[in-house]
């Protein structure tokens, strides 16, 4: 039975912990108590010496109840042990664990010495040279898995353990509970032990680090951490990830240190800075502060390319129950990728001046971060702070109270997760924003919308500007990209008119944060066919808003149509033929305005389109009515290029065909440049000539769009990540029997079609001409 091998497992590992004798020798119980008995044995042993180490009082002192605890556990262990070498299905040990809990009132004991036991190992150390070595490396048995049998940890750690081992001892409690069945007999002794320990935990809480009494604020009051996280620090021209720690009166920027396999971990202070002289630059100060090489976008895709496929290949490995190495290896790659992209992928600046000086730069990906950062030490900096200088003592104990006390353990990247958390969604996220209620004054109001991709957030839309209001009422709909995000985030802003202020090109956002808020992803409740509508309360703000999900294998689902009016959803050869055109007229007029007005528009194609407007020119092109130029000249220009895109969605099969995916498929994966230029080529030749002339002036128009990329932003790699899946696409029966998880769809068969398309837009110039003119010199086949 599945869950009794897991309960077996974690018994093993309680058993493992308890164990900490060296080979061949009598078993005996647990590494915090055994290890902690041997010093106090020969200490004990030369107390009654002419020439003692410690006194006996002073050993009594500083491993006060450990003998105790140790017979607890040889207890507990002995009776365990047997239990578990000889497992049957029929065996119960829920009571044993239900005594050990029963005796944590020695622990309580131990605890409340700890501190004087503390104290006077210290005292000790400074009168005797000889208890001081003694102190500073004790030798205990290093972990099972490590290389060195033995490890050295100081006093202060050691005398630790036992308390720590209450905490293990609870997690392993917790876990045993989930493998154990509700109606099995354990299950009311384990819970009954569970409950004692977490009552005992949380009791004493307080007393276990003493880090968290120790440091104290110049004013006399505790010092408490308020927040930390993961910052890309930007010092001395390169990008650094530091863990920034907020507390109630100093600003603390740490690194962690390399240590050794087994040695305890610590931070390193790179600067702090204390709340009373930090500052933040102005607007205006910020222009004279270096500017920030932004890394170009189709980098960071192409590294999100190259962590997709990681992602499918651990996958495949999994699944074929690969070689445990190979998967680590892959696994080891994609987090390399995912750091360098964690790295380069923020571009806002979020700078911090110490008024006695220094400047630092951090770099985030999202304004909510950086508003986050802010409001939390302008709240602290409301309160009498006063200025200060740490000693090198008084920062090393800061600094080493960060490991403990910090909230934020793991560098967010996706290998840091387990396996069975979720992967997020993979589609497109339906989001209608409606109207906001609570301003007090009115203002000039936009919001935008925000969700989690490999990381970090990224800015998906925007909607208008509401001028001169307290009720702004926007209702605008976006369909937004979702990359494995768990996350959507709505930020609301006053807009800044200030002509001072504009035109910053160092991705200073001058606009004003009125509220911002954000809510989970839940895969059951989003993934309905209706909407579903949502308040978020931020700041006193409430926005209502509507949202629903269409997975990407459904929402680029083609349906034939035996429709013959109107262009969308109709067969390119049926309205070319209709139209007497070589190209779609809905292609040919989208194309033109974007060219005249939306060439250099930062994200065209990238960036939604208010989806009312979108219905509104889908409306007209079906209608084939008289006012369709008039309302292309007014219209929004991410609207237009929005309608194009989706022109090209709802053909009833993809512009290359479903009968030639597969062999696009296989001639982009082809090594030989040679057999991939014939291939690729000869594929072209045999499209229908309506759809090989329009692929042809949409490519032209595409290549003419990524000229412009160092104003709109928008590379030949960007744009073939926005069309690749929309002209290419699996026929149904095809997508079916191939990939089953959301990722792999995106990763796989996504990162082919982006690769197609992108191939076509790097190579020269394509004439239809010339291509009809070599199909007599080439093989049919495929």
């Amino acid at each position: 039975m599945e869950e009794e091998e897991e309960a077996i497992g974690y018994l093993d590992k309680v058993l493992e912990d308890e164990d900490d004798s060296e080979p061949g020798t009598p078993t005996s119980p647990g590494s915090p108590f055994s290890a902690s008995e041997k010093p106090m044995k020969p200490l004990k042993a030369t107390a009654t010496t002419s020439q003692p180490v410690l006194t006996l009082q002073q050993i009594e002192t500083i491993f006060y109840k450990i003998q105790d605890i140790y017979e607890i556990h040889k207890e507990f262990y002995d009776n365990l042990c047997p239990k578990v070498q000889q497992w049957d299905s029929n065996i119960t040990m829920g009571h044993l664990f239900q005594k050990l809990a029963s005796q944590l009132g020695v622990y309580k004991a131990f605890v409340d010495n700890y501190k004087i036991a503390l104290e006077t190992a210290e005292k000790c150390s400074h009168s005797n040279n000889q208890f001081q070595k003694i102190s500073e490396e004790l030798k205990v048995k290093g972990p099972k898995d490590s290389k060195e049998s033995h490890t050295s940890v100081t006093m202060e750690a050691l005398l630790y353990k036992p308390i720590d081992r209450v905490t293990r001892s609870t997690l392993v409690l917790h876990d045993l509970l989930k493998h154990t069945p509700s109606d099995h007999p354990d299950y009311p002794l384990l819970q009954d032990a569970l409950r004692i320990s977490q009552n005992f935990l949380s009791s004493i809480n307080e007393d276990i680090d003493p880090r968290r009494t120790a440091v104290t604020t110049p004013k006399g009051e505790t010092r408490q951490l308020i927040k930390d996280g993961f910052l890309v620090e930007l010092s001395e021209g390169s990008r650094k990830l530091r863990h920034v720690f907020l507390f109630t009166d100093v600003l603390l920027c740490a690194k962690l240190k390399k240590t050794a396999v087994g040695k305890h971990q610590q931070y390193d202070c790179k600067w702090y800075v204390p709340l009373a002289d930090l500052v933040f630059p102005s607007p205006e100060e910020s222009e004279h502060c270096p500017q920030v090489h932004v890394i170009p976008d189709h980098e960071l895709e192409d590294m999100k390319m190259k962590i997709s496929a990681i992602k499918s290949e651990v996958q495949k490995e999994k699944a074929n129950k690969g070689q445990s190495r190979a998967i680590e290896r892959l696994k080891k790659k994609m987090f390399e990728n995912e750091f360098w992209l964690l790295l380069n992928s923020p571009a806002i600046p979020f700078r911090i001046h110490n008024r006695n000086g220094k400047s630092y730069l951090f770099l985030l990906s999202s304004d909510y971060e950086r508003s986050e950062w802010r409001e939390a030490i302008q709240k602290l900096q409301k309160k009498d702070l006063q200025a200060f200088v740490l000693s090198s003592v008084e920062l090393q104990v800061l600094t080493g109270s960060c490991f403990k006390l910090r909230t934020v353990h793991n560098i967010p990247v996706t290998s840091n997760k387990d396996d069975d958390e979720s992967p997020g969604l993979y589609g497109f996220l339906h989001v209608i924003v409606h109207s906001a209620k609570g301003f007090k004054q009115s203002a000039n109001l936009y919001c935008t919308l925000e969700v989690d991709s490999f990381g970090y957030f990224v800015s998906k839309a925007k909607t208008r500007v509401f001028r001169d209001t307290t009720e702004p009422q926007w209702n605008e709909e976006f369909e937004i990209e979702l990359e494995g995000s768990q996350s959507l985030r709505i930020l609301c802003y006053e807009k800044c008119y200030d002509k001072t202020k504009l035109n910053k090109d160092n991705n200073e956002i001058v606009d004003k944060i009125m509220g911002k808020g954000q809510i989970q992803l839940d895969p059951q409740a989003v993934q309905t066919k209706n909407w579903h509508m949502d308040v978020i309360e931020m700041n006193g703000i409430k926005v209502e808003f509507s949202m629903k999900f269409t997975s990407r294998d459904m929402s680029l689902k083609r349906t034939p149509s035996k429709k013959q009016t109107g262009v969308f959803g109709v067969k390119i050869s049926v309205v070319t033929k209709r139209e007497r055109s070589k190209v779609p007229y809905i292609v040919r007029q989208c194309i033109e305005e974007v060219e005249k007005r939306g060439i250099e528009e930062v994200g065209i194609y990238r960036i939604s389109g208010v989806a009312t407007d979108i219905q509104a020119l889908k409306a007209v092109f079906d209608a084939n009515n008289k006012d369709i130029l008039v309302m292309l000249s007014d219209m929004d220009i991410n609207a237009i290029a929005g309608t194009l895109k989706l022109y090209f969605r709802e053909l009833p099969e993809p512009l290359l065909t479903d009968r030639l995916y597969p062999a696009f498929m296989e001639g982009i994966a082809l090594s030989d440049p040679a057999a991939k230029e014939n291939c690729m080529m000869h594929l072209l030749r045999s499209l229908p000539d309506p759809n090989l002339i329009t692929f042809l002036f949409l490519l032209e128009h595409l290549k003419r769009v990524a000229e412009k990329e160092p104003i709109n932003k928008m590379s030949l790699h960007n744009l073939a990540t926005v069309f690749g899946p929309t002209l290419l696409r699996p026929s149904e029966g095809e997508s079916k029997g191939h990939l089953t998880l959301a990722s792999d769809i995106w990763s796989h068969d996504v990162m082919a079609q982006v690769q197609v398309l992108l191939y076509y837009l790097q190579h020269p110039p394509i004439s239809f001409t010339e291509l009809k003119r070599n199909t007599l010199y080439f093989s049919t086949d495929v």
